[in-house]
């Protein structure tokens, strides 16, 4: 089983936010507070096969159910989503900001061993797990033995 990762933008931005931030070290620039980039990210994940399904676990936390979408198209899975940043409070001032907010899309090719019609898809504590299962003629069947 192959399983492509596409990510055409996230490679590009990933350069250029690199080469900004060397010309920010290097001249002494630090942005510009309150200025509002949009970012690029990639959730971390798994992808298990199992004998009867493949599996694939994405960690989202903070996000809500209703900011992702999943989408099954000619063999490919794409999840999309948008982590929103939380309203700044009146009078407060952020000392450190690390966490990452914007959209983010990931996409692979299944192998055609999958049945595309039976997905599950469940989110909980933050983890969303997808289930696609394999079509029967795809799973190992095993032979048995006879002895004479």
């Amino acid at each position: 089983m192959a399983i492509v990762r596409w990510r055409p933008v996230r490679d590009i931005a990933g350069f250029q936010e690199e080469v900004n931030r060397l010309f920010d070290e290097f001249f002494g620039r630090v942005p510009a507070e309150g200025r509002a980039t949009p970012t690029v990210w990639a959730p971390p994940m798994d992808i298990i096969e199992k004998e009867d399904a493949l599996v694939v676990k994405v960690e989202l936390p903070g996000m809500k159910k209703e900011d992702l979408k999943i989408n099954i198209e000619d063999n490919v899975l794409t999840i999309r989503g948008e982590k929103k940043q939380e309203k700044e409070e009146e009078g407060a001032q952020y000392l450190l900001a690390e966490r990452i907010y914007g959209v983010f899309q990931r996409s692979f090719t299944l192998p055609a061993s999958i049945d595309p019609t039976k997905v599950k898809a469940s989110y909980k504590d933050g983890v969303l797990v997808i289930e696609i299962p394999k079509k029967e003629e795809a799973k190992p069947k095993e032979i048995p033995i006879e002895v004479k």
